[in-house]
């Protein structure tokens, strides 16, 4: 087995110290299956990125995490690379105009959507008339955007074909951030739209019992917001589309921060992972690296290791720098940096370098702050097999210094 058992946590790739504690409290925590760290794995909010756990008859809003079902929709076009090379400057500029990065809308067209209509946001109804209105409201003026963060609109070259792939990165937006701080907050007796405490990252697990109003609710709020971000990918992939005059012939779709009830050793349970890809046999999935590394398309095997892992996998190359040791702090009154290891120089000569077409992105995001992907995908060999080799030509993301407050 390529995995070692560490205080009865399974382990993918080299532990980190931080995750490692944090994976070990949530598996002190509630009735759990088993605790899980895939090789991507850092810290991260309560439950390490990266992390998988496998719980009885509970569900962790905290686990789930506040970008309630991020994740990935990657499409193969009918188009190679090389029909886009030479307009691929004009593309990336359109890309860039017309989608919406960071907090904000960059058009006024709202996108309307039968989820709108959706029996569970009578969950928010339970709650309270202005949660309902409010999240809704929020919901729809940010349908269709991207955020900032590590969130991303990308093509790629498949190396094997030349074919042109499109891909995103992003979740439910800021209707799934108040989500999950709502449901937090419902959890320790404060009201919905509270602001939450400044909590500690390495603080125990939110937890909810299935049976419960409570957890019922959290678990129909969060399938809402994992259609929403679905439906906030398809629209964006459309977009890229029509900017690129084709069609898709492929699609990959999946979540990486959400919590999926399934059945393992003949027994229903709610797994719930953060920053981890799920890879039944068959599921196919994408896996991206930096903006100065390859991607992946990869299907789960049916293997004794892979049933192990809880037919999960990685979701990226996972981050080895923290984005203010990257770019330093920021002063949002003067609007200045200071105290960062990467210069934007250096980020732009190693995307350069790696022949990409850069729209915006800060140093926080550059290659030299991520694993590299091959490295971890090579942990998880027993599990996943690598089916499209994909490399960045084109990177769209929010500008260096773009505030938004639901970035993960």
């Amino acid at each position: 087995m390529a995995y070692q058992t560490i205080n009865g946590v399974r382990v993918w790739g080299n532990p980190d110290d931080g995750a490692m504690t944090q994976a070990k409290t949530c598996a002190e925590h509630g009735n759990v299956v088993q605790t899980l760290l895939m090789a991507d794995h850092h810290k991260g909010y309560s439950q390490p990125i990266g992390g998988v756990v496998v719980y009885d008859g509970q569900i962790s809003p905290s686990g789930v995490g506040y970008d309630i079902a991020c994740g990935n929709k990657a499409v193969r076009t009918c188009l190679t690379a090389a029909d886009v090379k030479p307009k691929l400057n004009k593309v990336m500029d359109e890309i860039a105009r017309r989608i919406s990065f960071g907090v904000g809308r960059v058009n006024n067209e709202k996108v309307d959507h039968e989820l709108f209509d959706d029996p569970d946001w009578d969950v928010y109804k339970a709650v309270g008339k202005q949660e309902h209105n409010k999240l809704k409201a929020l919901a729809r003026d940010q349908l269709g955007t991207v955020g900032s963060g590590n969130h991303f609109v990308d093509l790629f070259v498949e190396m094997e074909t030349g074919r042109l792939w499109i891909a995103n990165h992003f979740g439910s937006r800021g209707f799934g951030h108040k989500t999950a701080s709502g449901f937090i907050n419902l959890a320790a007796g404060r009201k919905f739209l509270a602001n939450a405490p400044g909590e500690k990252m390495d603080q125990a697990p939110v937890l909810l019992d299935l049976g419960s109003e409570l957890g019922d609710m959290y678990y129909r709020a969060m399938k809402l917001a994992g259609r929403y971000a679905y439906a906030g990918r398809d629209y964006v992939i459309r977009q890229v589309l029509d900017i690129l005059g084709t069609e898709a012939d492929l699609e990959v779709h999946n979540h990486h921060n959400y919590a999926w009830k399934e059945v393992h050793d003949g027994k229903e349970v709610m797994v719930v992972r953060k920053g981890a890809t799920p890879s039944s046999p068959g599921q196919v999935g994408f896996i991206g690296g930096s903006m100065g590394d390859i991607s992946v398309i990869v299907k789960g095997k049916d293997s004794e290791e892979n049933r192990d892992a809880y037919y999960s996998t990685v979701h990226g190359a996972g981050r080895i720098m923290s984005r203010t040791q990257a770019a330093g702090k920021m002063n949002w009154k003067t609007r200045t940096r200071s105290g960062g290891q990467i210069s934007t120089e250096q980020m732009m000569e190693a995307v350069r370098g790696y022949g990409v077409e850069l729209r915006g992105a800060g140093t926080d995001e550059s290659p030299f702050v991520y694993r590299k992907l091959q490295e971890v995908l090579d942990a998880h060999a027993e599990t996943i097999e690598v089916l499209h080799v994909l490399k960045p030509i084109g990177v769209c993301m929010a500008g260096a210094d773009e505030f938004d407050p639901y970035k993960d």
